[in-house]
């Protein structure tokens, strides 16, 4: 199995660089055909949302051409995502750009009635989940140790940027040709395979068909191995908690900036800066806090800005201006892009490589999940009480369960047992999966069900002199802002 060199990890006194990372040739690749894939993405939801709308003139069904780019997450994401661990990531990625781009050129095909139109939407999507957990789980294999905390940073941000220009640009073509912003949408998966196809270099499948068992089992051994190991699940806990509340905001932007007007500013306006404020948070704290912070201090802020994420929404309470909301709201994005990288990089130093795609799985349908759900939740009860009053008592149950989930942190001691046990697993043949899954590592031991012998080579950097508590902890996350949450 040809081995994965990464490169030489820097030095625990401060945080890897921007141009260490950038300097990576293949990170270059995969930054770039993920900035034009999210971007060309924006674009096309803004085209087809009013696409729809001309044909239809239905509110309902436009909403549902947006909506349905999120289902196939919902319905099926852990089991797609799967898919991704049985070939090589990088053949996976290039394959779901080109099947993107195929369907993406038939849905700006002129006359094509609207139920074939939501079917193909729905059909370019499913290719989401495998691509973006290959993605994820080849991150590791590209950067190590606090480069990969940085890159996966600057992954997280340029996600937020596109959203922003994406829909900015889609709107802006949209209004002129919705078709034309779709081929625009099919040249973007074009030229992101081709930057992934010669930018990075081939690697074998994790799991070679000699390890393979029946699909939905390999895809329950991904849940097996989130919620069963200890370190893990806290993980998923944070990460989960942060994106119940951090969404409420941009959620409910349209109705709070409609039922509590400002004299100052009219509400188009207004619902504007509250969404975009989140997203620029966001970037702000993945670039900042990754930048100027060492690994050892982001590790040591990471459960304080998880706490700080509601803390800074319950102000909503005293109903402020829209500008207020959306300084909180920026600040709420800001804690949580600053918490998220390195919680993200222990996740993938405490995973066994070889569950890398199914994990990110799991975990970004957790994340669309509890998302949907807090938007519905707060919308429902926005029904019924004010929405200052909604989102800021909702938030304070947010700094609850948030604080109650950093007192309950894994102590150092079973940190460092679990990344050593799946560094071990990393290097230690699998047996045979028909007789053994994944639980919980014992210190020491090798998780079982880990794929064929040498698949860790450079794939998870192990703990060495640095160790967790220096925070060298290799980071793996999705994609844009919400389906980026961990690898």
């Amino acid at each position: 199995m040809e081995a994965t060199v990464p490169d030489e990890r820097p030095s625990a006194e401060g945080p890897a660089t921007f141009r260490e990372v950038f300097a990576q040739r293949e990170f270059r690749a995969v930054f770039a055909a993920g900035a034009l894939s999210w971007i060309g993405d924006y674009v096309a939801k803004a085209a087809v949302t009013l696409l729809v709308y001309r044909q239809t003139e239905s509110v309902a069904l436009s909403a549902a051409a947006f909506a349905i780019s999120y289902l196939p997450w919902l319905v099926g994401g852990p089991l797609l995502a799967a898919l991704a661990e049985r070939y090589p990531y990088r053949r996976v990625m290039v394959l779901c750009d080109l099947i993107r781009m195929a369907l993406m050129l038939l849905i700006a095909l002129p006359n094509l009635p609207v139920p074939a139109l939501l079917v193909l939407i729905f059909a370019t999507t499913l290719a989401n989940p495998p691509s973006q957990a290959a993605k994820s789980a080849l991150m590791p294999q590209i950067l190590a140790g606090d480069r990969l905390v940085v890159g996966l940073s600057l992954n997280s941000s340029i996600g937020q940027a596109a959203q922003v220009v994406g829909y900015l640009f889609g709107a802006a073509i949209a209004s002129i040709d919705p078709r034309a912003a779709l081929l625009f949408n099919a040249v973007t998966f074009g030229v992101s395979a081709l930057l992934v196809r010669f930018g990075v270099r081939n690697r074998p499948a994790l799991m070679t068909s000699a390890h393979r068992s029946h699909l939905l089992r390999e895809t329950a051994q991904g849940f097996q191995i989130v919620f069963g190991t200890p370190v893990l699940r806290a993980i998923a806990v944070l990460v989960f908690s942060a994106m119940l509340f951090s969404i409420v905001p941009e959620g409910l932007a349209a109705a709070w900036a409609n039922e509590h007007p400002n004299v100052n500013m009219n509400p188009g306006t207004a619902q504007a800066v509250i969404m975009v404020a989140n997203p620029l948070g966001f970037i702000l704290g993945g670039l900042l806090v990754s930048r100027l912070f060492g690994p050892a201090r982001r590790l040591a802020l990471m459960r304080p800005l998880a706490v700080l994420s509601p803390l800074v929404l319950v102000p909503a309470l005293l109903n402020p201006s829209p500008l207020v909301v959306a300084l909180l709201a920026a600040l709420c994005g800001f804690a949580v892009a600053g918490m998220l990288p390195m919680a993200n990089g222990l996740f993938v130093q405490a995973l066994p490589a070889g569950f890398r795609a199914r994990a990110f799985g799991v975990m970004a349908t957790g994340v669309q999940v509890i998302q949907g759900l807090a938007v519905l939740i707060t919308g429902m009860l926005a029904e019924r009480f004010s929405i200052p009053m909604v989102v800021g008592v909702w938030s304070a149950v947010g700094v609850v369960l948030m604080t109650i989930a950093a007192l309950r942190w894994p102590d150092k001691q079973t940190i460092d047992a679990t990344i050593a046990a799946a560094t071990a697993a990393n290097a230690t043949p699998a047996p045979d999966p028909a007789t053994s899954a994944p639980g919980t590592p014992e210190p020491g031991t090798p998780a079982p069900g880990t794929p064929a012998p040498g698949a860790s080579a450079g794939a998870a950097p192990a703990p060495g002199p640095r160790g967790p508590a220096a925070g060298d902890m290799a980071r793996g996350t999705g994609d844009d802002r919400h389906r980026q949450a961990v690898t």
